[in-house]
Parts: C-alpha cells; structure tokens; sequence
C-alpha cells in the first residue's frame, strides 16, 4: 500500500515537473464561471476557438449570462519590410490586431482593449505557392498568439472587478443624469425676458 502511494506521489509530481495539466486546472482557469461572447463575426474562427477554448476551461458560454465579451473588430494589414539583394522576393510584416470589450447589464461598457501581434516572412516570388502556403500558416499562428494573449487577460478579471466596473458606471450615469436635470431646473427657475413693446403710432 505504502509502495503504491508512493509510486502515485512519483507519478504526480514527475507530470507536473514536465509541464502536464488537466483542461481547466492550473494556469489555464479562468476566475469567470460564465460569460455571454459576441463577435461581428460569430461564425469565424477566432470566435469559435475562443468560445472552444473557454468552454474547455470550465466557462459557461450562453447569451443569458452577466457580463459580455464582444469581440468588437479583427484587423490583419500587411506591408513591405524590406526587399532582398536579389530583389525577386521581399519581407512582408504582417500585423493581426483584435479590439474587444466587457459590457455589462443594460449593455454598459466597462472595458475596452486590444491585444496585436506581429510577424515577418519572406515572400519568393519565383516560389509563389510556397509564399502563400507559409503567409497562411503564419496567419493561422498569429490567430493562436492573439487568443492566447486574450485568454491571459480574460485570466485576470474577476466577476468582483467587474462587479466594481458596473458599479462605477453605474454611479457615473446617474451623476450625468442629476446633473443634466440641474441645469434644466436652473433655466427654468430664471425670469424669462418680457417682450420689447413697441409704442403705438
């Protein structure tokens, strides 16, 4: 029995000095337990591997849920880095940038930020297909980095934060509110200017 514990210790402790983890346990879980994901396209595949990805790590992803994660706008732009001697092929820099948001209850926006990669390739205009083969696979890799990048900062908000988020808001809208009301209250509370009266000829 001891014999066997101490080989399940052995065990344990090897996986987890080579890196193994269980889906949703360890530097993986994220603090949200559900979440309601959005996307202009919610059919792509950065939205359908980030709602995977979520879900695979113990997120409830439903439209039902608090708080919001829209996935606002997806930008690739491409541009010449520089030419090479034989000047028959070229660097290209590609750049992936996605822009999301957390909203809240009655669609109140409590976060906003992007997060961007980059990447450099070299286009051989005498092996075109080559080239093309190796963008699309660098995209397809720039695609993973970004949703890493977001997974790691969807890690560290809490529903407690955003929570405090609301809550300011919240506040924020109602001081715009009373203070709107004030400045009419003040006009109306102001003598209104009598009309000239023009002598009677």
């Amino acid at each position: 029995m001891i014999k066997r514990n101490l080989l399940v210790a052995g065990m344990a402790l090897l996986l987890s000095a080579c890196g193994f983890q269980l889906r949703g346990t360890g530097e993986t879980s994220f603090a949200l337990n559900e979440l309601n994901l959005q996307a202009r396209n919610s059919y792509g595949e950065t939205a359908q591997q980030l709602e995977e990805l979520l879900k695979d790590n113990g997120v409830r992803v439903y439209p039902g849920a608090r708080y919001t994660l829209d996935l606002v706008r997806e930008q690739s732009r491409q541009r010449t880095a520089s030419y090479t001697s034989s000047a028959r092929s070229a660097e290209y820099e590609l750049t992936s940038v996605l822009e999301y948001e957390f909203r809240g209850p009655q669609n109140t926006l409590l976060l906003e930020d992007k997060v961007e990669v980059q990447k450099v390739y070299v286009h051989d205009s005498s092996n075109l297909i080559g080239s093309d083969q190796e963008a699309s696979q660098l995209r397809q890799e720039m695609r993973r980095e970004l949703l890493q990048q977001l997974s790691m900062r969807i890690r560290g908000i809490t529903p407690a934060r955003l929570d405090q988020l609301q809550e300011t808001a919240e506040a924020r809208r109602r001081a715009e509110a009373e203070a709107i009301e004030a400045q009419i209250r003040e006009q109306a509370a102001q003598p209104q200017q009598s009309p000239i009266e023009l002598p009677i000829q």
